[in-house]
């Protein structure tokens, strides 16, 4: 398990992390949602060991992880900033990693680089955006290492590459027992590969959790009626109203509590439509943040007005 307790990085003035904590559980994919600026890259950096903490901890399995070579050879990162060597094709870069890594597969690499379309004899220089994605992560891949950080790792792909490259990393979380972590602007690039999610905001996690859990604690109803209703009716017992909406003779709303229990009720009250419809990850995190006081689409927002200054 990845443990960070209390970490704070500065840059000058700048706290790009302040106080963060969180715990990583092994054999998952951790997903790390955020604005620019929200400090995702920071913080993989931090558990790469790339950067050392100005305060707090950040531990593998007990060790920490900065300046302990044993635990960072547990590690494979893979940067928003991608380098390779001067020249380099994907075979002179094999011959790097063997040096380097002791369980380093070749073989695999090769038959991942066959996979994608990728001529291992080929300078990486004059490949494509993506495909220089690509050939750093079948690296990352080939190292065979307990933890896998992508920092933005679908920046550039096309949408089957980015469904090739989710189906890569999950058969070495279920194959091996393996921990990746990824980080995105989209929640969309997430919810369908991700065990666990957090969510990052000026430094600091304001919501964490299972992806189960956050696709069971709320759903949506949309419910209509032949007759006048109110809002105050529609909060049935046992039923936490997130969100509610009402046009006309129809309310759309998000619920937190039983759904069974509650959409009984909701039918006692005689509707002519009642329907229980599915949320989207996105629109979970949404309502989850606007229930603890947070405006989702405002820490985004704050990101275009840094821009546009």
């Amino acid at each position: 398990m990845i443990k960070v307790e209390n970490v704070t990085k500065k840059f000058g003035n700048f706290a790009a992390l302040s106080n963060l904590s969180c715990d990583i559980q092994d054999s998952g994919v951790f997903g790390l949602v955020g604005s620019n600026g929200a400090g995702k890259s920071t913080l993989v950096r931090l558990i790469a060991g790339v950067y050392k903490a100005d305060e707090g901890s950040i531990k593998l399995d007990g060790e920490e992880i900065y300046g302990n070579f044993d635990a960072k050879s547990k590690i494979a990162y893979v940067s928003d900033e991608l380098f390779f060597l001067p020249g380099a094709n994907i075979s002179r870069m094999a011959q790097m990693y063997e040096t380097l890594r002791t369980d380093f597969d070749k073989k695999k690499l090769f038959e991942y680089a066959g996979m994608l379309g990728l001529n291992v004899k080929a300078p990486i220089s004059q490949f494509s955006k993506g495909m220089k994605r690509q050939a750093a992560t079948i690296l990352a891949l080939a190292c065979r290492p307990q933890v896998m950080i992508f920092d933005e790792t679908f920046d550039g792909l096309d949408p089957v590459m980015r469904s090739v490259i989710k189906r890569l990393v999950s058969e070495e979380v279920i194959d091996r027992g393996a921990t990746a972590i990824i980080t995105s602007h989209s929640l969309r690039e997430l919810e369908d590969t991700c065990d666990q999610l957090a969510l990052l905001h000026k430094g600091g996690i304001v919501l964490q959790s299972e992806v189960s859990d956050l696709k069971t604690s709320l759903f949506k109803v949309q419910i209509a009626f032949s007759r006048e209703f109110s809002q105050e009716e529609l909060a049935v017992e046992g039923a936490q109203l997130i969100n509610v909406s009402i046009r006309g003779s129809v309310a759309n709303l998000i619920i937190s509590g039983d759904k069974d229990s509650i959409c009984k009720k909701l039918a006692d009250l005689g509707p002519v439509i009642l329907e229980v419809l599915p949320l989207s990850l996105e629109e979970v995190f949404v309502y989850e943040m606007q229930s603890r006081g947070y405006s989702f689409e405002n820490m985004f927002a704050d990101e275009a007005k840094e821009v546009n200054k």
